[in-house]
């Protein structure tokens, strides 16, 4: 291996790395690539490719975090090969570098993983996908909305929220309300958000009385973000919540909507012991208009918190420019 690493690297200083690379040491092994990897040249990809089939994981496994931000199909092609590999931290390091390919015709290796009979390396493949936006990815994510894996639901609901496919509304409706997983029934609420359909209001709403406060709080910013007027009661009601992280999404949500009948639940927020609530609660106020909301902004402009006086004062200027 040491002369097929000295004819890979020429005669340049680099040179004096291929006996390292080579290396009974896995330690001195995996540095030799970090070393090589700094160097930044495309002509040493294939060494870096080479580490992924290194005897010792660790290796492997930085191999993998050095093709990071690659964008070559051959080097797609090579992560996704460890995918299935045997030690857990070499496939988390080849999914993660996968997940950050930005160019679309380099995941195209990865459709027919978007496939594959191993879970784990279904979904990370559907992961890496999400984010490129390749329209045949379309294909395997409906294919996998039902699969038994969780993981591999999730990442198929990502894929088909982001290429916003209309014909997916019903199926990810459906596992919005009744998944048995808490986070297939995030994912899959907060993909509704790209299409104001009327099959989505009824399983948003349903999603804002989930088991899950994850769930509830994802449904509120859905809601906000689609604008549906119909929502503005159970948002309302939402600001009763125990949880406050659901409470803030759910004032933003109300603030987007500018309904002026959620002016007194927001005004009572003013008031909750969370400083990050009252502060969602002056600006949802600034956004309805209302002048009704005045006294109260007034108070709120000398609460204890900055960042809720700096929220109050804003919704105070736009009271007074409307």
């Amino acid at each position: 291996m040491t002369d097929t690493y000295t004819a890979l690297l020429g005669d340049s200083d680099l040179a004096t790395l291929a006996p390292r690379l080579a290396a009974i040491d896995a330690a001195t092994r995996r540095i030799a690539l970090i070393e090589l990897a700094d160097e930044g040249d495309p002509a040493h990809l294939p060494l870096l490719i080479a580490g992924l089939n290194d005897a010792d994981a660790r290796v492997r496994a930085e191999a993998a975090q050095l093709l990071a931000g690659w964008d070559e199909v051959y080097v797609a092609h090579a992560l996704a090969e460890r995918l299935l590999d045997e030690d857990a931290g070499v496939r988390d390091a080849a999914a993660q570098s996968l997940s950050e390919l930005k160019s679309p015709a380099a995941g195209t290796p990865l459709l027919a993983w978007a496939e594959h009979t191993d879970a784990y390396a279904r979904a990370a493949a559907l992961r890496a996908l999400r984010e490129l936006r390749l329209p045949a990815a379309q294909t395997p994510a409906q294919a996998s909305l039902f699969h038994a894996h969780p993981g591999v639901r999730r990442e198929a609901v990502g894929v088909l929220g982001w290429l916003k496919v209309a014909e997916a509304l019903p199926a990810l409706a459906e596992l919005a309300q009744s998944d048995a997983d808490a986070e297939v029934r995030r994912a899959a609420t907060g993909a509704l958000g790209f299409a104001a359909d009327a099959q989505v209001a009824p399983a948003l709403l349903a999603a804002l009385g989930d088991a899950e406060w994850q769930v509830r709080e994802e449904a509120a910013t859905t809601l906000g973000k689609l604008r549906l007027a119909g929502a503005v009661i159970q948002l309302i009601g939402t600001l009763e919540h125990d949880i406050w992280q659901v409470r803030i999404k759910a004032a933003r949500a109300l603030g987007l909507l500018g309904d002026a009948a959620a002016l007194p639940a927001l005004i009572a927020s003013l008031a909750h012991p969370a400083g990050n609530l009252r502060k969602e609660a002056a600006i949802a106020l600034g956004e309805i208009g209302d002048p009704t909301a005045q006294a109260a902004l007034d108070v709120a402009a000398d609460d204890p918190d900055p960042e809720v006086r700096k929220a109050a004062r804003l919704a105070i200027s736009r009271l007074a420019a409307a």
